[in-house]
């Protein structure tokens, strides 16, 4: 596993042996961070992000490398948020992110308290946790964290469909790649 582009392109980045992750693959983050930019390269520059069931933390760390001016990191594994700030340090990131070691639903409240908002946030739960995604998107959407235009991307099995709307979260795209799938979401 690898950062794909941007400041940190090629350097390395650790998993965990043994535990339930299961990194986003390199090439379904590239494909996610092509949408993204599409012909536009600076399209993430000084944006906000919350990578949320960050896991090893490569999608937010791909947005840090690719222009991002804060991550929020939100993984409630002791062991995850270890390795995400490992990660963070063996490519030298001494600023510009937090990681946030709590469950998702209090962490976003949390968040929303502190009045964050959030250009960007990829959600990317155990796949068998699938009712997870619905009760994410709820706090999302209850939350202050998302203005008109964020987007909200989650990645999922190809088999299961999270929804396409979300009351002013409504689906534009859905990429599927492998057995995985992409869904992105706008608030309107």
């Amino acid at each position: 596993m690898r950062v794909i582009a941007g400041k940190y392109r090629s350097r390395p980045l650790r998993s965990l042996r043994g535990m339930d992750l299961r990194p986003t693959a390199d090439r379904l983050r590239e494909t996610l961070f092509d949408v993204l930019t599409a012909g536009n390269p600076s399209a993430l520059e000084s944006t906000v992000w919350l990578d949320l069931f960050a896991g090893t933390g490569a999608v937010g760390i791909e947005a840090l490398s690719r222009g991002a001016s804060l991550v929020y990191f939100v993984e409630k594994s002791a062991k995850a948020a270890e390795l995400i700030r490992q990660n963070l340090q063996s490519l030298g990131v001494e600023k510009g992110f937090r990681v946030i070691q709590q469950d998702v639903n209090r962490a976003v409240r949390g968040l929303a308290e502190e009045e964050v908002t959030s250009d960007f946030t990829f959600l990317d739960p155990p796949y068998q946790m699938e009712e997870i995604y619905r009760r994410t998107f709820a706090s999302l959407e209850e939350s202050r964290l998302l203005k008109s235009g964020s987007l909200v991307m989650a990645e999922h099995q190809k088999k299961f469909d999270p929804g396409e709307t979300f009351a002013s979260l409504h689906r534009y795209r859905k990429l599927v790649q492998g057995d995985a799938a992409l869904s992105f979401y706008k608030k309107v």
